[in-house]
């Protein structure tokens, strides 16, 4: 089996099957200026050699949020001449409109760096005006010593892309990262393109540069091939993801949902919520009957208001994403009071250096992380014991915002609140009923903050994964390979979907299945639903019926299929989670524990629970990589793959 690795702002999560197949997990400090370090020396700590790794990692968004200590490269953008501007003007709306103070993002390429081409192809993808190729080249030898990395966006290239090629067989006698929009997003809307593609150009040499560090470090353990996680929930390999760094942005918590899904299916469940709450963010999920919910738009660098991301203060990216909900809630979210002296949560984050206060590296910020110490929701020692937590440092910083067993209870309840909300955008503003939905809840502190969330929500079953602390990086040992092919504005639907999946069984050899999916709107619309597709005869009912699940009507008007998308899977193979012996002996302490009221609560070691083993909170479930609260009025039975299954036993049925 692979290793897999999962860079989070915190930790750097390693886990693998032996060759007993018994899963075997590593956790260590994330390296955030160079986290090709902290991937390099986990697997080398673990002294293992394997042919195969799999990867997640944040370097693109981390990129794009400023939170990596790179100079960004320089970019040249070349469009269709009257076409300059497009990057900088975009859609005109006014994400705040009641913010006279609003700023609009930065602009990636500054005006000197963009340069007009003299060519046009028309809405039907005929030339009007040819290229002249000599313009081209000499609009390229003055670019040559001022940008890294060059973006080409021509004006209807998804239709006809003949300009763009030659422009790239130009550009590459001089340049070594050439994005051109026919290939990176060869959709329409000439604004989302160009920005997909700029974005695309930014981190072609970021993204390259820490793969070729990496697999140049991994060279020491057997010169593995590298797969990385996409943010449409599959592998791809390092030279696609060099070439198409787009796909990785979401990387991480795409892994997540992904392992859900799997174990969703494993335990005969059809609708869950992957809850995924780790150091510095809490991310939702939804997978419905048995299907992870796609988009086809993101929005990256922006800002975002309780979990939406606010339209227009980042910069679009079309390209088929797992629809996620993120906020600022993890562990080493900071609390502190604002200006009125009202307490508050986030979203600034201690992350992995210095981190909470309890981890005496230095913090000087009372945590999430803190707070639940304080409380006795986490022992002082995790990890087995190789990471002690320091009470006395918390209790100092708590004590700065007040009493600190006050703080601590109501931010974890302002917390809940806010990871509550992320819920709620994934399921109730769907249209969904969460109550109708069992919670996964993973990261090293979802299990934590798991159940106050499900009783928010009035959802009566949670359940915890094996290895909730390393979850995402179990579940890229879940996925399946994953590359995708796409077509604006298809004449035969049978006929197109059959061309891209040709185009990408030539690209790649052998293919397992397709997954088809299609962008469709009424006439008339101005945005589109994506939908999968079994029978493009079934388009027009399947894109009705989720028009009437997300809006609550359908028209009685005809549809337009704007995009067409394939996905290629290649499977991999899965390990088998085995169920835990029915032998074992439960060990367990006690330890005071602070719910309504303090109480002494038994303090269970998960590694020796039994299979089919009951608990009746209040308890405390601690493990390697993470700490399961059982709340008083909660069940806690374990099941199959050691999965620890909470039910609801004071809500009735």
């Amino acid at each position: 089996m692979p290793v897999a690795v999962d860079v989070g702002g915190t930790f750097t999560d390693i886990i693998f099957m032996d060759e007993k197949g018994n899963l075997q997990y590593y956790k260590l400090s994330t390296t955030p200026k160079n986290p090709e370090i902290g991937v390099y020396q986990g697997i080398k700590k673990i002294g293992i050699n394997t042919s195969e790794i799999i990867h997640a990692t944040t370097i693109a968004t981390n990129s794009l949020l400023g939170q990596v200590n790179l100079d960004l490269p320089k970019i040249a953008l070349l469009t269709t001449k009257g076409f300059r501007d497009i990057i900088e003007i975009g859609r005109q709306n006014r994400p705040e409109l009641y913010n006279p103070y609003f700023e609009k993002p930065r602009v990636i390429v500054p005006r000197e760096y963009r340069y007009e081409i003299n060519e046009r192809v028309d809405a039907n993808g005929n030339i009007i005006i040819p290229l002249d190729k000599e313009e081209a080249e000499s609009k390229i030898k003055e670019i040559d010593n001022n940008a890294t990395s060059i973006a080409v966006s021509f004006l209807h290239s998804y239709l006809n892309p003949s300009h763009e090629k030659i422009v790239k067989d130009i550009a590459s006698k001089y340049f070594k990262y050439i994005s051109i929009s026919s290939e990176i997003a060869s959709e329409p809307r000439e604004y989302e393109r160009t920005s997909t593609t700029v974005i695309n150009a930014l981190l072609m040499p970021i993204v390259s540069r820490y793969l070729e560090s990496l697999e140049n470090l991994l060279q020491e353990f057997g010169r593995p091939r590298l797969y990385i996680m996409s943010s449409s929930g599959g592998l791809i390999d390092s030279k696609e993801a060099s070439y198409r760094p787009v796909q990785i942005i979401e990387s991480g918590p795409t892994a997540g949902v992904v392992g859900i899904l799997t174990m969703s299916k494993f335990l005969g469940i059809k609708n869950a919520i992957s809850f995924d709450m780790g150091g510095t963010t809490a991310k939702a999920g939804s997978i419905i009957n048995g299907e992870i919910e796609i988009t086809s738009e993101y929005e990256v660098g922006g800002k975002t208001h309780y979990g939406r991301v606010v339209k227009g203060s980042g910069y679009p990216v079309r390209f088929p994403f797992v629809d996620l909900v993120e906020v600022s809630a993890g562990g080493g979210t900071i609390i502190w009071k604002d200006d009125a002296g009202a307490l508050r949560i986030g979203p600034l984050s201690a992350g992995a250096d210095p981190g909470p206060m309890s981890y005496n590296k230095g913090g000087d910020k009372p945590t999430l992380t803190d707070a639940s110490l304080v409380l006795g929701k986490i022992n002082d020692r995790l990890l087995s014991g190789d990471m002690v937590l320091r009470k006395d440092l918390a209790i100092k910083g708590l004590k700065e915002l007040g009493d600190e067993e006050v703080i601590s209870t109501n931010a974890l309840k302002l917390a809940n609140l806010e990871m509550s909300r992320a819920i709620r955008l994934v399921t109730v503003e769907r249209g969904l009923d969460p109550s109708e939905f069992t919670l996964f809840a993973f990261g090293g502190a979802g299990p934590q903050f798991a159940l106050d969330i499900a009783e928010e929500l009035s959802i009566r079953e949670v359940v915890v994964p094996p290895a909730p602390g390393l979850f995402s990086a179990m579940g890229m040992l879940f996925a399946d390979k994953k590359f995708e092919a796409r077509k604006s504005y298809p004449t035969d639907l049978f006929r197109d979907y059959e061309t891209l999946e040709k185009e990408l069984i030539t690209k790649l050899g052998k293919v397992d299945y397709f997954i088809r999916y299609a962008d469709v709107r009424y006439e008339g619309q101005g945005w589109e639903l994506t939908i999968q597709v079994s029978d493009p005869s079934r388009i027009k009912q399947d894109f009705e019926n989720k028009h009437l699940s997300v809006y609550g009507f359908k028209l009685d008007k005809p549809i337009e299929v704007v995009t067409i998308r394939v996905f290629a899977i290649i499977l991999s193979a899965k390990p088998k989670i085995p169920d835990p012996p029915s032998t074992l002996n439960p060990k367990n302490s006690y330890r005071k524990v602070k719910f309504e009221d303090w109480i002494n609560v038994p303090v269970y070691i998960r590694e020796s629970l039994p299979l089919g083993f009951h608990i009746e909170g209040p308890a405390i479930i601690e493990e390697y990589s993470s700490t399961t609260v059982v709340k008083p009025g909660w069940t806690a039975d374990i099941g199959k793959m050691g999965s620890i299954f909470l039910r609801c036993a004071k809500c009735g049925k």
